[in-house]
């Protein structure tokens, strides 16, 4: 592949990756509550449902959901309400940032396969993403070339800058807890639970495109 289509795509996708949505509304609120290592398994979540979107895509399932209204229907109200509870979750939050950081620090491990899961389980059940893909990847792909090849490349470059700014936002929000009092910093969780919602919203009254 030519350096210049692999700067073009890396230019595109981390425009894209860096919008905020809902993994990266994620790893800011796990940055928050749990620091930055306990943010880590959330975004091998989200870069692991990045390799399930991507091979789907190669595989042809971006474009049965273009063509199924009834898949796509299904995966999206299964996204939709999954966004919803952990927006949900968030908002009705009660308890002190302080707390939360102190906790996360006799979490066991089933916890952090919870965080990853979550992250991963976002991404995974929101149809867009697949739709996304199905129209982006092709436009880098050299159809006269080996295809698999091509996807692992592309692959690999949309997941390491998709990890690279969930860390950033992470530490973001890692960082916003020092400055905000224990209040103020609950709120920036309530904010980014009102946000999940927004999308879990925005999801639902998301229209698969007819030609």
């Amino acid at each position: 592949m030519h350096l210049t289509t692999l700067l073009a795509f890396a230019t595109v996708s981390f425009i894209g990756i860096a919008t905020p949505g809902p993994t990266v509304l994620l790893a800011l609120t796990n940055g928050s509550r749990f620091g930055i290592r306990r943010a880590l398994p959330g975004m091998v979540g989200a870069v692991l449902s990045d390799a399930v979107l991507i091979s789907a895509v190669a595989i042809g399932l971006g474009a049965l959901l273009a063509a199924s209204e009834f898949w796509f229907s299904t995966l999206k109200w299964v996204g939709a309400a999954y966004l919803a509870f952990l927006g949900i979750m968030m908002l009705r939050s009660k308890g002190s940032i302080d707390g939360a950081l102190q906790a996360s620090a006799s979490q066991s491990k089933g916890t952090a396969f919870s965080i990853g899961l979550k992250s991963f389980m976002v991404a995974v059940t929101n149809p867009k993403g697949y739709l996304f893909f199905s129209a982006f990847l092709p436009q880098f792909i050299d159809p006269s070339a080996p295809q698999m090849q091509q996807y692992v490349v592309l692959g690999a470059i949309f997941a390491a800058l998709d990890f690279m700014i969930m860390f950033g936002y992470a530490v973001f929000g890692s960082q916003a807890v020092r400055v905000l009092k224990s209040e103020g910093a609950k709120w920036l969780e309530r904010a980014c639970g009102g946000a999940l919602l927004a999308l879990a919203g925005s999801l639902a009254l998301y229209r698969r495109a007819v030609n």
